[in-house]
């Protein structure tokens, strides 16, 4: 049997832990008087903590110092977190449990690949972390998406080639750190923004086993 390596993003893929990011960053944003809105949260996907801080700070041309900067870091975080605590895995997406399954049925690796450094409370709240053979996350990396460091390493994590790894991502900044470690990529999202991606699905609920034999099988 082939043996390929299955490399997932977190928010935004296993589960919708953005819609939190949004509220704490708004939180933040608010607090400095500076008007943050959905569309403004867009700029901020697949983005370290550090350069999304940047991001809001140049929209409301506000500028910080280090330690203020440190500071609103802190803060974000603390409400990111105090959000996820009630987390469950009724926030898992639609259809990502059927794939795991059937990636697990098909002896295929598993590997968590995201920038959060909140990834493994998050999956064991949403009760999926078993399914994983590695994680990687922030604490891992010091290179953001993009750079494919966080995909490179998942692949060094199980001891496969970069060639027989395949990336689930929702961001372009992902997909293009996916095409640079020469994985095959897989958007989940919109065509229109994961234009760069070797395949692209809606969500997870479009994803046939058929396709995924075939991923496997090529």
């Amino acid at each position: 049997m082939n043996k390929k390596v299955f490399i997932f993003d977190l928010d935004g893929v296993i589960v919708d832990t953005a819609k939190y990011h949004f509220l704490a960053w708004k939180k933040m944003a608010d607090s400095l008087g500076i008007p943050f809105t959905h569309e403004d949260n867009e700029l901020l996907k697949g983005v370290s903590r550090v350069h999304s801080l940047e991001i809001i700070l140049d929209l409301g041309n506000v500028s910080l110092s280090q330690i203020e900067k440190e500071k609103c870091l802190l803060q974000k975080n603390k409400d990111y977190l105090a959000y996820i605590e009630k987390m469950n895995e009724s926030e898992i997406l639609p259809g990502v449990i059927r794939v795991l399954d059937f990636l697990k049925e098909q002896g295929q690796k598993i590997v968590l690949g995201s920038a959060s450094k909140n990834a493994k409370p998050i999956l064991e709240k949403a009760k999926v972390i078993h399914y994983f053979d590695a994680l990687v996350d922030g604490n891992d990396v010091t290179n953001a998406k993009p750079d494919p460091e966080v995909f490179l390493q998942g692949a060094l994590k199980v001891k496969m080639p970069n060639e027989a790894c395949v990336v689930f991502e929702d961001s372009l900044a992902g997909i293009q750190a996916a095409n640079a470690a020469h994985m095959v990529s897989i958007g989940i999202g919109s065509h229109h923004v994961l234009h760069e991606a070797d395949f692209c699905f809606n969500d997870f609920t479009t994803i046939s086993n058929s396709f995924l034999l075939d991923i496997i099988n090529n």
